[in-house]
Order: structure tokens, then C-alpha cells, then sequence
């Protein structure tokens, strides 16, 4: 991937598009062929090695791992947790710290009322937005995001996809998104790359492709 790109990965449901984003964020295990992250092969390291490649890749999961009885301001702040010491890190759960860059990050995706509310009360869109501006603030170099919009409405689905190509190319990185809506690949990426079974069926700029074959494509592969 080039700095500042943009590249969907679309397919059908077990396709192979999560585990991909798992091999990159070393959580993972490849057990074949090789991977490169930000010059490195995640799969290789442990530690704190592990720890620093880590903290240079923000991951937006499907299932968000937002810790529901923690205020919204812990869980934002859990995007910076790589790059504290563990003393600040558990100073924060009693005095949090870094509080107007979350609010800050709260306020791009519309939830700047509810720094200090329970994670656990907010809408399934709302928390979605969390973990959104968690990644925010950990201003990674490379973004993978797994569905990142998937509980959004549609104003909101493009603003989180501007935020987060925008943050991909601020750092000088590149933004890997996994999307089940082909109109967003087309709208938002700069590359398409389509997986069936786990093997890549086309790779193509997102200019070159139209509506109609990455629907056929979603038809063939559904």
C-alpha cells in the first residue's frame, strides 16, 4: 500500500476479511504466505516489539472491545494506552488524562456530550463512534478498520470514512477497510481488492470498477 492510500476490501461473509485484518495486527497467526507491516512481519514479534508495531496500527474491530461500564472518556483514551507508561496508563482510570484531546475527538464524530457518560448506555451507533474516536486519538500510521460504519446512518457513514482516510494520510499512512457496501468502496478508496475464500479475486483502482460489477461481484460471491 502507498502513504495516504485508501483500499477497500470487499466479499462475502467468511471471504476471509476479518483474518486478514487479524494477520495484519498481529492477533492472528498466518499459517502460510508472508506479510509486511509498516516493515515488519507482525507475526514474528513479541513483546514490546509487538507492543510498538501495535501502537503504530489503530484497528477498528467489529465487535468494537469497548469496556461497557468504563465513562467514554477511558474508552477513547484506551487508543493511547501503547503509548503511555502503565503508571499513566492506571493513573488515568482514576484522574483521566489527555481530556481535551478526547473531547476534542468526540466532538469530530458527534458525541462531545457524552465524554463522561458509562459506555455501556449509548446507542450500538454511539458506541460505534467510541471506538471511532479512540482510533482518533491514537493517530496511527496505518488504519485498518473492519466494518467501521456498519450501525451509522448514512451522513454519518461517510463522515467516518472521511475521518478515517483523513487520519491515514495525516500520519503519512494508508487505510484498510474492510466494507460490505460496494457503493462505499467506490465512494471512499482509492483501490478495491475483492477476496473470495480467502484468495484475492481482483485488485483494481476503484476508478477502473463501476456499481454494477462489484453488485455482480457481491452476487456472485453472496
Amino acid at each position: 500500500m502507498a502513504a495516504g492510500e485508501r483500499v477497500a476490501v470487499v466479499g462475502a461473509s467468511g471471504a476471509g476479511k476479518s483474518t486478514l485484518l487479524g494477520v495484519l495486527n498481529g492477533s492472528v497467526t498466518r499459517t502460510g504466505g508472508s506479510v509486511r507491516v509498516l516493515g515488519a512481519d507482525p507475526t514474528t514479534l513479541r513483546g514490546r516489539a509487538l507492543r510498538q508495531l501495535r501502537a503504530r496500527t489503530g484497528t477498528v474491530h467489529q465487535q468494537l472491545e469497548l469496556v461497557g461500564p468504563l465513562r467514554v472518556v477511558h474508552n477513547v483514551n484506551a487508543g493511547r494506552l501503547g503509548l503511555w507508561s502503565p503508571a499513566r496508563a492506571v493513573r488515568s482510570l482514576v484522574q483521566p488524562q489527555g481530556v481535551d484531546d478526547v473531547r476534542t475527538a468526540l466532538e469530530q464524530v458527534g458525541l462531545a456530550d457524552r465524554l463522561f457518560e458509562r459506555t455501556d448506555r449509548l446507542s450500538g451507533g454511539q458506541r460505534q463512534r467510541v471506538a471511532l474516536a479512540r482510533l482518533l486519538v491514537q493517530r496511527p500510521e496505518l488504519v485498518l478498520a473492519d466494518e467501521p460504519a456498519s450501525a451509522l446512518d448514512p451522513a454519518l457513514t461517510d463522515r467516518a470514512l472521511e475521518l478515517l482516510g483523513a487520519l491515514a494520510a495525516d500520519r503519512g499512512g494508508a487505510l484498510l477497510a474492510c466494507l460490505h457496501d460496494p457503493a462505499l468502496a467506490l465512494r471512499h478508496c482509492d483501490r478495491v481488492v475483492g477476496l473470495v475464500d480467502g484468495r484475492v479475486a481482483f485488485d483494481a483502482p476503484a476508478a477502473s470498477l463501476s456499481l454494477a460489477e462489484l453488485e455482480r461481484f457481491y452476487g456472485v460471491v453472496g
